[in-house]
């Protein structure tokens, strides 16, 4: 991934490629945001072109200028630091420095030096800055038959890493630049955005070479390449195994396709006594045909993307552990793919869970609930301090909440209050969602224990209070767990916007971090 170093050299002497600067609001369009430091020529200049160009500031007016007099680099890009829209403000935030640093990332097509001076007056602000600015920089290229620095062909039947970015290495200024608080602040930041990216590789990598083993293999591969490895704990289930262990969900869903179901289980466990324990589960349906409730053609363009929750649950316990947190971290990717095979699992098919739960099966295509509820038991065996699921689950939620924006469902105030929280601070837009009890009826089955679908109305409810039913201990004890749906800001097929681009998101893996970063503090 590009490299990202801080520095305290005078803005307008740093021969770079690309200068960055902050624009924000004023009474007249836009200005220069305050403490850029350069010389009067060139903000005279900026201050002109600016007005020309009718630039206003807000996030994704974004503005290149080329030979720009006073200073060194070869092109500035102008940024917008304000909230997009006029009614929630002007505040430059670390949201819309991350989400300004990315655009102009995202508008630089090729550099080898870029410097960001953006206001990063605290850690908050330049830690946003170099996410914005890393996964603003991030392509993926690894089916590309011409690469810009290899030209290795890609190896039949593996999944491709994406190429490191864009951009070769990316300058911070800042007025501490040699400070070690500020260096560490660096360091967690690039920490994070690899971990965003390696989650947006998974998710973008084709079906054909990514499926439930070739998951298995990246992940190891991926643990295996980390400083942190020798406090990560891999254990996989295969499907001989899951059968043995009862995980009558996950082999149902899988039992079409030629390419077996995997459970990987991750245990990051911190030197020293654990400040608490949170395990994190996560929806690896490597592709959804819909089995044979077969899914219109339209709707399975982006079904590679049906595994972005095990994607962002594997990054975030692999950075957890990079980082050092004082928490012990398990993450379980409940991997399949789900295909109308000869041996596919029907409607009115009866299967038993891990936690001795019948089911019968009314729909092929809500097949995400079913893995997840054996990982779910299976995590809530080890009576972790807290739960959560990650999905691209329902697109009910979709509809009722848009595509930026994931839902959120909790069996515990508290702790849903806490995902949120986490959530906001890592810029990750999540709204609460109810588990009305008046629709645990829809589940009822005259012949199974529950069914695992209701009818069409509160599809993105009924699918939180079936998996609400299997965040329990061995012993049934509810353990505080939340439901992240995340079916929309998982996938961009929409123009990229900040620092997300088109393609895998790399979403909750933010929040999902910031939670673990968090929970020791509690």
């Amino acid at each position: 991934m590009t490299s990202c170093l801080l520095t305290d050299q005078p803005i307008a002497t740093v021969d770079a490629d690309v200068l960055v600067l902050g624009v924000v609001p004023d009474e007249t369009g836009a200005a220069l945001a305050a403490g850029h430091r350069l010389p009067r020529k060139a903000a005279t200049h900026l201050t002109d072109v600016l007005g020309a160009l009718e630039a206003s500031g807000r996030l994704d007016d974004v503005h290149t200028v080329a030979l720009v007099p006073g200073v060194n680099a070869r092109k500035v890009v102008l940024t917008g630091l304000a909230p997009k829209h006029k009614r929630e403000g002007s505040t430059v935030s670390p949201d819309t420095i991350r989400a300004g640093a990315g655009a102009a990332l995202r508008a630089v097509t090729s550099a080898d030096t870029v410097l960001m001076a953006l206001p990063t007056g605290d850690a908050a602000r330049l830690a946003a800055a170099i996410e914005g600015a890393l996964l603003g920089s991030y392509a993926y290229t690894a089916q590309k038959s011409a690469k810009p620095e290899s030209s290795a062909k890609p190896k039949r039947g593996r999944a491709q890493a994406a190429d490191p970015g864009k951009v070769a290495k990316i300058l911070v200024h800042a007025a501490d630049a040699g400070d070690k608080d500020a260096k560490d602040t660096v360091t967690r930041a690039e920490t994070l955005a690899a971990a965003t990216a390696y989650a947006r590789d998974l998710v973008n990598c084709p079906p054909n070479l990514l499926y439930p083993q070739s998951f298995v293999d990246s992940v190891t591969a991926r643990v295996g390449a980390s400083k942190a490895k020798a406090r990560i704990q891999i254990v996989v289930h295969d499907e001989e195994q899951l059968a043995g262990l009862g995980c009558g969900g996950i082999v149902g869903v899988g039992q079409g396709s030629s390419r077996p179901p995997r459970i990987m289980e991750l245990h990051y466990k911190p030197r020293g006594k654990a400040a608490g324990s949170l395990a994190y589960i996560g929806k690896g349906i490597t592709f959804d045909t819909g089995g044979v409730c077969l899914k219109p053609p339209a709707s399975m363009l982006t079904m590679k993307c049906d595994m972005a929750g095990a994607a962002a649950v594997a990054a975030s316990v692999i950075a957890a552990a990079e980082m050092g947190l004082p928490v012990a971290v398990s993450g379980y990717l409940c991997l399949a793919e789900n295909m109308p095979g000869g041996n596919a699992q029907r409607p009115g098919d009866i299967v038993t869970m891990r936690s001795g739960t019948t089911v019968e099966i009314i729909d092929t295509d809500a097949e995400g609930r079913m893995v997840l509820a054996d990982g779910l038991a299976l995590a809530g065996e080890k009576k972790p301090d807290a739960l959560v699921d990650v999905a691209t689950l329902t697109g009910a939620c979709m509809i009722a909440l848009g595509n930026k924006v994931a839902g959120l469902m909790s069996n515990d105030d508290d702790f849903g209050a806490r995902v949120l929280a986490s959530a906001d601070e890592a810029g990750e837009p999540m709204w609460p969602l109810p588990l009305p009890d008046d629709l645990r009826a829809k589940l009822e089955s005259p012949i199974a224990d529950l069914q695992h679908k209701g009818d069409q109305y509160g599809g993105a409810l009924t699918a939180g209070l079936f998996l609400r039913e299997f965040a329990k201990d061995a012993d049934g004890a509810e353990i505080p767990w939340a439901h992240l749906d995340i079916a929309g800001p998982a996938y961009l097929t929409d123009a990229p916007f900040g620092h997300v681009v088109k393609g895998g998101t790399g979403y909750a893996v933010a929040t999902l971090v910031a939670l673990a970063a968090g929970w020791a503090a509690k």
